[in-house]
């Protein structure tokens, strides 16, 4: 694995209007090698759980103008940890035809025992009796993350990427520069 990419999007409180964002980043250096912004009209009306329609486009059109291809994507949103389990993360790593993996700061659907405070420790996130995530403590004494599979990679992989991708902070790298970015200080972050 040689270049990691995070992707995020905001949403204006005043007009329909979205920011999407990508980072690259080498690996395991995690230093900025590319970023690509694009700000375009939101082309699906927000409704609960169908993020991704309104979401994947605004972050493909991002992507189609990288000069570089990356080998992992960390997406700030939901892989299998979805009602329909098909997040952002699974429509992107679909279309892309690259590992994606989901990192969401909320939870949409399951159940899970309390996660231990200290930086790796996990619960798995299990919805009508299947595992669809893990919810990740990647900061001690903060909230955890919840860490899903997007598409082509193995939730013990999911895991351990992330957490080889954090610096200190609660989002990994990735997810955490594309955010800003997108611009999450200045709109509204939809996830």
């Amino acid at each position: 694995m040689r270049l990691i990419a995070g992707v995020d999007i905001s949403v204006s409180k005043s007009e329909p209007l979205a920011r999407g964002a990508v980072v690259i980043l080498n690996y395991p250096e995690l230093k900025l090698v590319e970023s690509q912004t694009i700000e375009m009209e939101i082309p699906f009306p927000y409704v609960p759980g169908l993020l991704s329609f309104r979401e994947a486009p605004v972050i493909l059109a991002a992507c189609e103008k990288l000069a570089n291809t990356p080998d992992l994507i960390l997406v700030d949103g939901q892989g299998l940890a979805h009602p329909r389990r098909l997040g952002l993360a699974s429509h992107l790593g679909l279309l892309w035809d690259r590992p994606t993996i989901g990192c969401a700061k909320s939870r949409l659907c399951g159940e899970y025992d309390p996660v231990e405070n200290g930086i790796g420790k996990f619960s798995m996130l299990i919805d009508c009796g299947e595992i669809v995530g893990a919810v990740l403590r990647t900061k001690s004494k903060t909230k955890p993350l919840y860490i899903s599979t997007g598409h082509r990679i193995s939730l013990e992989k999911a895991i351990e990427m992330v957490l080889k991708c954090c610096r200190g902070y609660r989002m990994p790298e990735p997810t955490r520069l594309a955010h800003l970015a997108a611009g999450g200080n200045q709109l509204r972050n939809n996830e």
